[in-house]
């Protein structure tokens, strides 16, 4: 199971990454392999983000059939 992105660990790790990222490009140069890596790490974390924050919306029915449980609509059929 992932860590939380809300977790504080997790925030923390990814203030480091762009700590390091910042520190790694003025010394090694902004064009360097060594930078660019370095920002592709802080992305990385960056797109677990939006990827945990992003949640499926509930359709009118899905929002139907939990308030309606009883409801014909609701039932499950097996093959």
């Amino acid at each position: 199971m992932a860590m939380s992105v809300d977790n504080q660990q997790f925030q923390a790790e990814l203030e480091k990454a762009r700590d390091d990222a910042r520190a790694i490009c003025a010394e090694k140069g902004e064009s360097s392999a060594e930078c660019a890596a370095a920002w592709d790490a802080v992305e990385e974390m960056q797109a677990e983000v939006s990827h945990q924050h992003q949640q499926p919306k509930k359709t009118s029915f899905d929002q139907y059939l939990e308030e309606n449980p009883d409801a014909p609509e609701a039932r499950m059929y097996e093959d």
